[in-house]
C-alpha cells in the first residue's frame, strides 16, 4: 500500500504528461528506428536479400588478413632542380572493419595522451600566456564540417606546409605526403583531443589537494605522484574523454572521405545510403550499421557510471578547495613553450586554415594567394547556398522547440520523480551522444519509407527528408539540453515546489510559475548549445538530406560543393563553416559569459 501512495502522489497528471513525453518521443524515433537497425539485416526484403551480419566477415572489401597498400613508401624524387627524400605514409589496408578499429584505437591513444599532457599542464601549472592557452585548447572543436580534414590534408600534400617547414625552413632533404588511413588519423586526433583535455581537466581541478599533498609528506614525488595519486584520480574523466573520441571516429566522415579512405565502416554506410536514394538500402548497408551501434554502445556502457544524467551534469567549478598550482621550473617553462605550445598551434591550424580559405582568392600552391571578401557576398547572393542556410536555420529552430519540451520533460521526471525504472530513462535520455548519427539515419530509412509510414509526411522519399531531419537533430542534440536543465534542477529545492503545492497549487501551476521561470537561464544555456549542434549535424544531414534538392541543409551543400570539382567550391565551404563558427561562438559567449554556465561535456 505505501508503494501505492507514493505512485499516486508522483503520478499526477502533471507527472504522467512530463514521463509521456520522452517515453513517446524516444521510442517512436529513437528506440524503434535502432531496433530496425538490428533486425532488418536478419528479415528478407531488403533489396530481396537477407544479409546476416556474419557475412560481413567473409566480405574482402570488409575484412581482409593481408594489406592492399604498403604502409609507408621512401623513395628519391626530384623536386626543383633539388634531390631529395620522400616519405610517404599511407597507414595499411586490411578492410572497412579492420581499418576503423585500428583507425579509432590509434586516434583514442594519441588524442588520450595528448589531451592528458595538456590537461595536467593546465590544471597544474600557472605561467604566462595560460589564458591563451585555453583559448587555444578549444579551437580543434569550432564546427567546421568536411573543410578542416580539407585543410589537412593540404597540409600534408607533397607542396604542402609541413614540408614546406621541413625542406625550406629547417633546411633538410625531406617532403612529407600523408594520405588514406594515416591521414584519417591525423586528422582525427587533431580534432578530437580537446574532448579527454576537458574531461580530464575537469578530474584534476576536482582533485582534493590534500592528497597529494599526503602523497608528497610521504615521499612521493615528480612521476610517481601523478603515477600514483593524479593519475588514478583523473581516470573517470581519461576513460570518458576517450570512450567518446573512440565513438566520434568510428562515426566521422570528414576525414575519410577528404583522405579518400573509402574502406571505412562509416563511408560504407553513407554511400550505401547515398545509393539508396535512387533505389533500395543495399543489404550491407543495415548489418554495418549495427556493428557501428554496437561498437559504440560497448564504449558507452563501459563508461556509462561516469556518463549517467546526474555526473553529466556535474558543474565545472572547483570544489571549496583551491586547485594545487605553481610556477614550472626552468625545464618546465621550456617544454611548455618549446613543445606543448607548437603541439596546440598544429592542432588549430586547420580551423584557422578555413578563415584563410575564405578571405583568399585561391589556394592552390603551398600558401593561399589574394584576398578578397566575393566569396562572403556569393554565400548570400548564390541561391542554393542561401537556401541550404535558411533550411538550416528553420530546421534548427524547429527541433530547439522540440528540445526544450523533451529536455524540460526528461529532467524533471528524472530529478522530481520517485518512480521506479526511472534509470532506464536517465540511459535513454544521455545515450544519443553516443549513438552513430549514421544508425539513426539507417533507421530512419529503413523504417519511414516502409509501410505504415509510406507515403506519409515522415516518407522522406513522399514529402523529403524534412521533418525526418528535424526529428534527428532532436534526438541527436537533446543531451545538451537536458543536461543544463537537470543542473538547474539540482539547484532549485524541492522545497519551494512542495510549499506550493501544500498551498493549493496543483503540479502544473508549480511548474508554471515556480520550476520553470527558475529555470529559464538554465533552459537557454542549453538550448543555444543544442541549436549550435544542430545548426552542424553532419551524418544524418549528408545521408538524409540529399533525397530532395530544395530541403538539403548546409552541411549537405558543404559536402557538395567540396566534392563536386567545383575550382571555388573550397572556398564557399569555407565561408559557410565561418557562418558555423560565428553562431558557435556567439553561444560560447552568451552562455559562459552572459549566462554564466560551464558545464563538463563528455563530448563536443
Amino acid at each position: 500500500m505505501g508503494l501505492l501512495r507514493k505512485l499516486r502522489f508522483y503520478l499526477d497528471s502533471a507527472m504522467v504528461v512530463q514521463l509521456l513525453i520522452p517515453v513517446v518521443f524516444f521510442g517512436l524515433f529513437l528506440i524503434i528506428p535502432l531496433a530496425a537497425v538490428a533486425v532488418f539485416p536478419l528479415v528478407p526484403g531488403i533489396s530481396g536479400t537477407t544479409y546476416s551480419p556474419l557475412l560481413l566477415f567473409q566480405d574482402p572489401s570488409m575484412i581482409r588478413f593481408t594489406s592492399t597498400r604498403p604502409s609507408v613508401i621512401i623513395r628519391q624524387v626530384v623536386m626543383g632542380g633539388e634531390n631529395l627524400t620522400l616519405i610517404a605514409l599511407f597507414g595499411p589496408n586490411y578492410g572497412a572493419i579492420p581499418n576503423s578499429l585500428i583507425n579509432s584505437m590509434v586516434v583514442t591513444l594519441g588524442a588520450s595522451i595528448f589531451g592528458l599532457v595538456v590537461a595536467f599542464v593546465m590544471a597544474r601549472y600557472d605561467f604566462p600566456g595560460k589564458m591563451f592557452f585555453r583559448v587555444l585548447a578549444m579551437v580543434p572543436l569550432l564546427l567546421t564540417p568536411f573543410i578542416n580534414a580539407f585543410v589537412v590534408r593540404k597540409m600534408f600534400m607533397y607542396d604542402g606546409i609541413i614540408s614546406y617547414f621541413i625542406h625550406r625552413i629547417l633546411h633538410l632533404p625531406y617532403i612529407i605526403y600523408v594520405d588514406y588511413l594515416a591521414g584519417v588519423m591525423i586528422a582525427q586526433v587533431m580534432t578530437f583531443w580537446p574532448i579527454v583535455y576537458l574531461n580530464v581537466y575537469a578530474s584534476m581541478v576536482q582533485i582534493d589537494p590534500s592528497l597529494e599533498e599526503q602523497a608528497e609528506n610521504l615521499g612521493a614525488k615528480g612521476f610517481r605522484l601523478f603515477r600514483t595519486v593524479t593519475l588514478p584520480l583523473s581516470l573517470p574523466g581519461l576513460a570518458a574523454g576517450a570512450a567518446v573520441v573512440f565513438i566520434f571516429s568510428l562515426e566521422d566522415l570528414g576525414a575519410p572521405i577528404a583522405f579518400r579512405e573509402f574502406d571505412m565502416i562509416s563511408f560504407k554506410i553513407f554511400s550505401g545510403l547515398r545509393a539508396a536514394i535512387t533505389g533500395e538500402v543495399p543489404p550491407y548497408v543495415a548489418s554495418l550499421s549495427l556493428l557501428l551501434l554496437a561498437l559504440a554502445m560497448v564504449a558507452f556502457l563501459s563508461i556509462k557510471k561516469y556518463v549517467s544524467l546526474r555526473q553529466y551534469a556535474m558543474v565545472v567549478r572547483g570544489g571549496r578547495w583551491l586547485p594545487r598550482v605553481r610556477k614550472p621550473g626552468m625545464i618546465g617553462a621550456v617544454l611548455i613553450y618549446a613543445l606543448i605550445l607548437p603541439a596546440m598551434l598544429f592542432t588549430a591550424f586547420p580551423q584557422i586554415g578555413v578563415f584563410m580559405y575564405s578571405l583568399a582568392e585561391r589556394w592552390t600552391k603551398t600558401f593561399p594567394e589574394g584576398l578578397t571578401l566575393k566569396y562572403f557576398s556569393e554565400m548570400v547572393s548564390n541561391p542554393v547556398l542561401f537556401t541550404s542556410i535558411k533550411n538550416s536555420l528553420i530546421y534548427a529552430g524547429s527541433a530547439l522547440a522540440i528540445i526544450v519540451l523533451l529536455g524540460i520533460s526528461t529532467a524533471y521526471v528524472v530529478a522530481r520523480g520517485r518512480i521506479p525504472g526511472l534509470g532506464i530513462l536517465d540511459a535513454i535520455a544521455t545515450s544519443p551522444i553516443a549513438i552513430p548519427g549514421l544508425a539513426i539515419a539507417t533507421g530512419y530509412f529503413l523504417v519511414f519509407s516502409r509501410a505504415p509510414f509510406k507515403s506519409t509526411l515522415l516518407d522522406p522519399f513522399t514529402s523529403g527528408p524534412w521533418l525526418l531531419l528535424i526529428l534527428a537533430y532532436a534526438i541527436r542534440r537533446s543531451p545538451f539540453t537536458i543536461r543544463a536543465v537537470y543542473a538547474g534542477l539540482q539547484q532549485i529545492h524541492e522545497a519551494l515546489e512542495e510549499s506550493a503545492m501544500n498551498l493549493g497549487a496543483s503540479r502544473w501551476r508549480t511548474l508554471a510559475t515556480i520550476v520553470i521561470p527558475l529555470l529559464g537561464l538554465s533552459i537557454l544555456g542549453g538550448a543555444l548549445v543544442s541549436f549550435v549542434y544542430s545548426m552542424a549535424e553532419t551524418s544524418v544531414s549528408v545521408t538524409l538530406g540529399g533525397i530532395e534538392s530544395s530541403q538539403r541543409p548546409i552541411t549537405y551543400s558543404m559536402y557538395e560543393y567540396l566534392y563536386s570539382g567545383y575550382v571555388e567550391g573550397p572556398n564557399l565551404v569555407a565561408v559557410m563553416a565561418v557562418f558555423i563558427i560565428s553562431i558557435q561562438l556567439t553561444v560560447i559567449v552568451v552562455t559562459n559569459f552572459i549566462l554564466k554556465q560551464r558545464y563538463a561535456f563528455i563530448g563536443v
